[in-house]
This record gives C-alpha cells, structure tokens and sequence, in this order.
C-alpha cells in the first residue's frame, strides 16, 4: 500500500492520521549545532518531524520557508525538496525524528483521529521533551523493541496535536522593545540580570516588557536569561574541560547548585550527564 493511502493533507500541511495506523518508527537523534554548516538539502521518503529545544532553525520545504523557534515543532513530509536557508546558530539544539506510516485496509474509527500541524508552537514543552528523551534511551538498548517505538511516536504525535498552529501571515510583529531585550540578554546573560536590570537598559517598565517579551518570544525574560546561559553552559560543556562551578560562574550563576538544579530542569540531565552524552551526539548533521 502506498503512502497516500494512509496519510492525507489539506493545504496547509497537516498531517491527519489515526492512532490505529501503524506507525512505523524509525531513526531519532539529538542535535547540538556550534554554528557550523547549515541543514542539508534533500528528499526523504519519510517523515522528518523536528522540535527546536534552543535557538532558531531557518529551513525551506517547496516553496514555504520556515523560522522554527525555541519550543516549536516542525513537521517535514515525505517526497517534499526540503533544504537550510541560512547556517546554523550555535545555540541551536533539537530533535529529530523519521518515521513512516503503514496503514491497513480497514478505515480507523473517526474518534481515533488526529491532527498534526505541520508548523506549531508546542503546549507542553517538557511532556515533549520526555517523550523524545525516553525515545533515544529505548533506540540506545540492546533489545530495543519496534512495537514501543512506534507507539512512543504515536504519543509524540499525539502531543505535537495538542500544539497551537503556527500561521506566518497571521502572526503579529514582533516590538521593538522585545527585540533590544533579547540582544541585551545574548550580550550580557554572563552577568548577574535580572528583568529589571533588562528593563532599565533598554528604558522601559519592568512589567510591560515582561507582558510583550511573553508575546512575542513565548517565554519570559527570566526563561530568555536562562536559555541564553544555558546555551553558552552548552559549547563549555562540549569543548572545556572546566569545572562545573567553573562554568557556573562563567555563565552568569552565583551558586553552582543552583546552576545544577536550573541545567537539569531544561535539559533533564546533570552537566556532567550532559558532557558525556555529548560524546554520542551528532553535532554537524544527521
């Protein structure tokens, strides 16, 4: 049976499919960019869905360009000319993940069915991390099994429907106001700020920027600090053999234990863990 006989698509890209269609998982990977090269360009004959952990990732699929930001999943379909429009940015980290769908003859009952936008911000950012976190761990066994890979993409899909579709003509501009915080923090994350300290740099009420940071970027300053730090934590922990209070202090934290607790909520993992699954990692390309 052919592909389209089991997935359709509207005009906007998104995937229907049905929790009784046999998904058919395959390869997955965690991608940790030092701003070298860009995404290749290529036709696959299966799903590439991808989920920007960090950073931004710039990337065409026939004639629609995409800006997939921190906390957005993007959804690439089999057959379709995809390609990277502009390098990548070394703070950018994602999954990836390919898989196929193998449907039956039989037509799946219409309660069972899902919808997956092609291009969404995620409703639960750390529900969907796990999910591709537990995929790794299981592809990485000795007896991994197909059928809990499938269903494991099955609740990655289902996740990714819970999503707020992203429309690029819909959405708003973003303010000025936002764009100068996000360069004050990427410039000055290394130091001891705070909203305020944002705020009063660039001039503003600490709760409004507050209120347009959310937004425009989904986050708040303070998360927007954190990821900043978290990202410059990263390129230490892959090409430093420093300490951890080392690169706690370097990247802005007073307290290595609080760099600790904040490290192992966004990535799910110790520095130390994180250092040595960097080993493991694709890190130009997958």
């Amino acid at each position: 049976m052919s592909s389209n006989d089991v997935f359709s698509a509207d005009f906007s890209s998104i995937l229907r499919t049905s929790v009784v269609t046999s998904i058919h998982a395959e390869h997955a990977g965690h991608f940790i960019s030092r701003g070298i090269g860009r995404h290749p360009s290529r036709i696959l004959n299966v799903f590439d869905l991808i989920y920007v952990q960090s950073g931004v990732l710039r990337i065409q699929e026939a004639d629609t360009a995409f800006e997939v930001k921190t906390g957005e999943s993007l959804l690439l379909w089999p057959g379709r000319h995809h390609w990277g429009t502009k390098d990548y940015t070394p703070d950018l980290v994602y999954f990836w993940l390919h898989f196929d769908l193998r449907g039956d003859n039989g037509q799946p009952p219409p309660t069972t069915n899902i919808s997956v936008p092609q291009h969404s911000a995620v409703a639960r950012p750390g529900h969907l991390t796990e999910l591709f976190r537990r995929y790794l761990d299981d592809q990485e066994s000795v007896d991994r099994n197909q059928l809990t890979a499938d269903l494991t993409v099955c609740l990655i899909l289902c996740e990714i429907s819970r999503s707020i579709r992203i429309d690029a003509a819909a959405l708003p501009p973003r303010s000025t106001l936002s764009e100068h915080a996000k360069q004050f923090i990427q410039a000055n994350s290394h130091l001891p700020i705070t909203t305020t300290a944002v705020a009063k740099a660039i001039d503003v009420n600490p709760n409004y920027l507050s209120r347009i940071f959310r937004r425009d970027f989904g986050m708040t300053v303070t998360d927007a600090i954190h990821q900043s730090r978290m990202s410059q934590a990263r390129v230490s922990l892959m090409e430093d053999n420093e300490t951890v209070d080392t690169i706690a202090r370097k990247c802005g934290y007073e307290s290595a234990i609080y760099f600790r607790r904040v490290f192992h909520r966004i990535h799910g993992m110790t520095p130390l863990e994180y250092r040595r699954l960097y080993l493991k990692t694709y890190v130009i390309g997958y």
